[in-house]
């Protein structure tokens, strides 16, 4: 995913973004489990987890932590409701 494409989304579109990319992640691991050897697989799940990464740092640089770890420089969990129920962290 290209760096303009991620500066064009709005909060919710990044959102579902991480969740699709999170959900094919899950989705190749269980393909992998079964075929470890399969190289465009594991390609691609390096890929995915890449841009997962980038979307993650993106979203979490704006709009506050997706989850408990994430290092801040304000504490922002009590400003909105707990974004990492609706990615299904927690």
């Amino acid at each position: 995913m290209e760096e303009c494409e991620m500066k064009q989304m709005t909060k919710d579109e990044l959102l579902n973004k991480i969740k699709e990319y999170q959900f094919s992640i899950i989705e190749l691991a269980l393909y992998l489990d079964t075929h470890p050897n399969d190289e465009k697989a594991l390609c691609l799940h390096r890929k995915y987890a890449n841009i997962l990464k980038e979307l993650k740092d993106k979203y979490q640089k704006v709009y506050g932590p997706l989850t408990i770890d994430y290092p801040c420089n304000k504490w922002r969990w009590l400003e909105e409701p707990w974004v990492s129920s609706y990615l299904g962290i927690i």
